[in-house]
């Protein structure tokens, strides 16, 4: 059993004032470590080539284990699940649309808009989650009320979910400079997307009839493999480009209790890998200590402005940036140490001190 300094839980724990807690990482300290953390007592994750993941038990919001969690990359499509999570309330799926040159014309995956036809926005939310398409993102761009607006909508929804790592500078995913999430990021936007039927709907699809001109249709399916090889698997999103590498977030369902795994930067085929840590996550929900926990969203407005007038109650957002500086390059197990030849359970977990941190927006 690996040993947890006395020193290191307690240094949490001594952080009381507001201006040291809000240097603290969303999620809990231990989620601020570059290097894996997971807890003691079980074996650790599998290994896997993800410079960055996170497991999570979607129903109770712990972190089992992360690598990296807030590490900062290139999301990829994966960015797609806030263009969702974001869009799916605010448009009516009914809805029809005639999409833009701009909009077919997107490089890169695409459903195969054409400026000939006319879409459902049912039609395009599938097209977006299922077979990833960069059009479709464009096209419910430009029906939210253009690129503009819905990225600041889809930025504003990521504070509101606490993603404060994620900044979305296109509603596809495609590279662009200063465009990051992190695994964290992700496995908030699915957990909170997946509460809504219709998001959920569309990435459980394995595949679906998409309209073609002259009344056609052709059949598209979703890029998401393990909806045919895990069994209870749910769906959500995977993606790939060449300066991101692969990244993936998916989650299952077994028992009644899901699963949330969330991969970045992986080089090369992610699919068994992921498979191994969703059954390690399986394994052990409900059992160890968790490491983080994922925070729930911020309050809406008025209650934020109700509390902003009360400073005895008012809480701070958590820094990410303030955070990073503290982050430390070592794997780390939590949950149970020895002192005096005696084994001792649940300081650590008292130790690193998971909080759910809310707080006015900046």
């Amino acid at each position: 059993m690996k040993l947890v300094p006395v020193t290191a839980l307690f240094a949490t724990v001594t952080m009381t004032t507001p201006a040291q807690a809000a240097q603290g990482p969303i999620g809990g300290d231990m989620l601020g470590h570059r290097g894996l953390v997971h807890p003691a007592g079980i074996k650790a994750p599998p290994k896997t080539k993800a410079t960055s993941y996170v497991i999570a038990d979607a129903d109770t919001g712990q972190v089992l284990a992360a690598k990296d969690a807030h590490g900062r990359f290139a999301p990829a499509s994966t960015l797609k699940t806030l263009t969702a999570e974001t869009l799916i309330p605010k448009l009516d799926r009914n809805l029809k649309v005639k999409p833009s040159a701009n909009a077919v014309n997107q490089e890169g995956s695409a459903v195969g808009l054409t400026t000939k036809a006319v879409y459902k926005v049912d039609d395009l939310f599938k097209g977006l989650l299922l077979c990833s398409g960069n059009d479709a993102a464009v096209a419910l761009a430009e029906t939210n009320g253009g690129m503009r607006k819905t990225l600041a909508d889809m930025n504003a929804e990521a504070k509101r979910l606490q993603a404060n790592d994620t900044l979305a500078k296109t509603p596809n995913g495609l590279d662009k400079p200063g465009q990051l999430s992190s695994a964290y990021d992700l496995t908030l936007i699915a957990r909170a997307g997946l509460k809504n039927p219709d998001f959920r709907r569309y990435v459980s699809l394995k595949s679906a009839k998409f309209p073609a001109p002259k009344g056609k249709s052709y059949e598209i399916g979703n890029h998401n493999k393990l909806l045919w090889r895990y069994k209870g698997m749910i769906g959500v999103k995977n993606g790939w480009t060449s300066k991101a590498l692969g990244s993936f977030v998916g989650a299952a369902t077994r028992a009644g209790h899901t699963i949330i795994v969330t991969i970045m930067r992986y080089d090369g085929s992610f699919w068994n890998e992921v498979s191994s840590l969703m059954d390690w996550g399986f394994a052990a929900r409900g059992k160890v200590q968790p490491v983080g926990q994922l925070v729930d969203p911020l309050p809406d407005q008025p209650a934020l402005e109700q509390t902003a007038a009360s400073p005895s109650t008012a809480a701070k957002v958590p820094l990410l940036g303030a955070a990073a500086a503290k982050q430390t390059d070592t794997s780390r197990s939590v949950g149970a140490f020895v002192i005096g030849g005696g084994l001792v359970f649940g300081l650590a977990w008292v130790g690193f001190g998971i909080r759910r941190r809310r707080a006015s927006r900046p």
